[in-house]
């Protein structure tokens, strides 16, 4: 992924169904975080592929290795590439939490947070690591 690729305003669009995948992802492991990989350009989301967390934590998660070569081979085979990751939070906000923020190295990624706490409906938030923090991005769903 080059710099130039990245959108000059912060902005990220992802399919609709994308977000709909991610959402029953998280829900599906409660109690646990859901993590998974995200597959398209570093400005447009076009896939997802889901992962075991094999950290097994409601605070914490570890894409599985074997997961995340799949998801490199995939990519691969479908010409897109691995551009970001997603998680859930069973019970905090669309935030990153100070674990997220200590275990984060790759500012060319895209973070998906899906929180599940008490609202009426998930709400999914989108970041790029970039100065040792955390910056919001602009994200807009698709059909």
């Amino acid at each position: 992924m080059d710099k130039e690729e990245v959108t000059p305003m912060g902005r990220v669009t992802i399919r609709s169904a994308v977000v709909e995948q991610i959402t029953r992802h998280a829900n599906a492991d409660l109690p646990y975080e859901c993590c998974g990989l995200l597959l398209g350009t570093s400005s447009h989301i076009d896939r997802a592929v889901p992962a075991r967390n094999a950290a097994a934590s409601r605070t914490r998660f570890l894409i599985d290795p074997g997961d995340h070569f799949a998801a490199i081979r995939e990519a691969r085979s479908s010409a897109q590439e691995v551009v970001g990751v997603y998680h859930s939070h069973p019970s905090s906000p669309a935030v990153p939490s100070a674990t997220d923020v200590a275990e984060a190295n790759d500012a060319r990624l895209i973070h998906l947070i899906v929180s599940l706490a008490p609202e009426p409906q998930p709400v999914i938030r989108a970041f790029r690591f970039t100065g040792g923090n955390f910056q919001p991005l602009e994200l807009v769903s698709v059909g």
